[in-house]
């Protein structure tokens, strides 16, 4: 039982270290925010056994990879140096890559410093919030490393996102920045890409469910999709809630998600995302059934 994908990304796997990404189903990246100040779950960890306790956890519920961040990207915050940023994640990711040898790490950074020291511990994905845009050197270093690569689009920097004005074509202006970098990246021989929209960064509500809509355009790129909507603003605002409360809302919106195509779901509640991709995969399959 499988999310409906085309062939060509049924077939598609990324080598990474000793490992490897499939794509013939949804995937599940849990969230491990080391920061004091995540918009959502900043400050959880007073120690490493906290976070080995979490990883644990979110592993034990099915978690496919664990996405591990030392910088908020919230907006109004300040770019954290690399110096700074690895201080904040040495010891953590050195304990999750002990403790885990064989689960998939993300390690989320717009630095290309950071990616080459963390390439070095075992970590098998780079997952940079500004798709190579903040530091010159990231392209080149992700095609050097031959790590798969999550390029996101972001509209702006965290500390200007919140102030800027709504973008006025959000999807052609998300997919030709896509095409852009894409091309950067195989012109250098690399093709182990995985996009991600930055639902939330520098877009208006309405730029949210443009991109939400238009998911599935992104195909034609020919790359794994990767979707993080959880807990975000784009639910709250339209619920009344908040980051705490907007469980429910993340599932629905992870729904949407998983019939415009998306392969990865970027999560802080590992359990209910399954759930949804077993619910989303089953409906597909009784369709696809209901019309041979």
């Amino acid at each position: 039982m499988h999310i409906l994908q085309t062939p060509k990304l049924t077939q598609k796997a990324y080598a990474c270290n000793h490992r490897t990404i499939h794509f013939y189903r949804p995937l599940v990246m849990a969230i491990v925010n080391l920061t004091p100040d995540s918009f959502y779950d900043g400050g959880k960890y007073s120690a490493t056994e906290d976070i080995l306790r979490d990883v644990a956890a979110k592993v034990n519920a099915g978690a496919d990879i664990i996405d591990i961040g030392a910088a908020s990207s919230r907006p109004g915050a300040e770019l954290l140096t690399a110096e700074a940023e690895w201080q904040r994640m040495e010891t953590a990711l050195i304990a999750v890559r002990t403790h885990h040898p064989n689960v998939l790490i993300s390690v989320d950074t717009v630095h290309a410093s950071v990616a080459e020291k963390a390439a070095k511990l075992g970590v098998d994905i780079i997952n940079d919030i500004s798709g190579g845009l903040l530091d010159s050197n990231m392209l080149g270093t992700v095609a050097r490393l031959n790590l798969p690569y999550v390029m996101m689009h972001m509209n702006g920097t965290p500390k200007t996102m919140a102030t800027l004005p709504e973008m006025a074509h959000a999807h052609s202006e998300v997919y030709t920045f896509f095409k852009k970098q894409c091309d950067q990246l195989t012109g250098l021989g690399f093709s182990k890409i995985i996009l991600d929209p930055g639902f939330g960064f520098g877009k208006s509500l309405a730029n949210n469910y443009e991109l939400l809509g238009n998911l599935s355009e992104y195909r034609a790129l020919g790359f794994p999709l990767l979707v993080g909507v959880s807990r975000k603003s784009m639910i709250s605002k339209i619920t009344s809630g908040t980051p705490v409360t907007a469980l429910n809302g993340t599932s629905v919106i992870h729904t949407i998600a998983l019939l415009n195509g998306a392969n990865i779901l970027r999560v802080h509640d590992v359990k209910e995302a399954i759930e949804a991709i077993k619910l989303v995969s089953f409906y597909l399959q009784c369709q696809e059934v209901s019309t041979s």
